[in-house]
This record gives C-alpha cells, structure tokens and sequence, in this order.
C-alpha cells in the first residue's frame, strides 16, 4: 500500500505538468483562404497592367530610333542631337518606371500578405487557447520532424475556425 501511495505520489506531478502540443500547416490554410485567392489575382492584374504600361513605353522608344536611324543623315546636328536626348530620356524614363513598377507590385503583395498572415495567426492563436495547447508550431518552416503521438494537427480547427473547408 505504502509503494502504491508512493507511485502515485510521484506521477501525480508529471501528469500536473503534461502539457499539449500541436502543429499547423499555415501554407495549406493560407492557400486555401478565399483572401489569397483574390490577391493574387489582383497582384496578377496589376503586374499585367504594369506590364502594358512598360510595352507601350518600349514601343515609342523603338519608333523613335528607328525614326532617328533613319533622318539622322539629312538631319542637323543640333537637332539630331536633341533628338538623341530626348532618346535617352525616354530610355531613362522607362527603366525608373521598371523599377517604380517593381517596387510598387512587391509593396502591394507584402500589405496583402500581411493582412492574411495576420488574420490566420489570430486563429492559430484561438485554437491554440481553446484547446490549451503550450505550443503550436508550423511545420510549413520545413521543420525536419515532428512527433504526430506527442503533437496534434491543428490545420482543420484553424480551417474551422477561418471558415473554410
């Protein structure tokens, strides 16, 4: 009886303390929010866009120099000159708007992310106190292994919990 009462005293501590763990796949539940689809597709317009504006500036400046090659013999030099510039200018003109065009597609890309990435950790966060998990970590960081007897999927609570399927 004494050992038994012993026993139980020294494992009531240790199943005090047991604690739950769970993992989360964010890539799968992010690609599956209806908010990542429409993203995207609005990234996708806007690169496009970009893209046209950016043809259409190649287009005039192609037009230009072959209007250029071929006048600049019958041309004075000053005017061929100030043709020539205004070449370049143009030149430059598109390359900074590349650059703006670039910049301003990955900002965009970045505040919708965060947005989503936002509203998915929120969840993550819910689930992981409802349940009372200690830790939830996201196996989508390419963790090498994760025990599934000692951690608990959580993607379907957090898919749950987002409204999604």
């Amino acid at each position: 009886m004494k050992k038994l009462l012993f026993m139980l005293m020294m494992l009531a501590p240790m199943a005090a303390f047991a604690q739950k763990f769970g993992h989360v796949n964010s890539q799968e539940i992010i690609q599956a929010m209806p908010e990542f689809t429409k993203a995207r597709t609005d990234i996708e317009a806007l690169a496009k866009q970009y893209d046209a504006d950016l043809k259409s500036m190649q287009e005039e400046i192609q037009k230009k120099a072959e209007s250029l090659e071929k006048e600049q013999a019958n041309l004075p030099a000053n005017i061929k000159q100030r043709r020539e510039q205004e070449l370049q200018e143009m030149y430059q003109k598109y390359q900074q708007s590349a650059q703006d065009n670039q910049q301003a597609l990955a900002k965009e890309q970045s505040e919708k992310m965060q947005a989503i990435t936002a509203k998915v950790l929120e969840a993550i966060k819910s689930v992981g106190q409802a349940g009372g998990y200690v830790y939830i970590m996201d196996i989508s960081g390419g963790i090498p292994y994760i025990s599934t007897t000692l951690s608990t999927d959580v993607t379907a609570q957090v898919k749950t919990k987002l409204g999604l399927k």
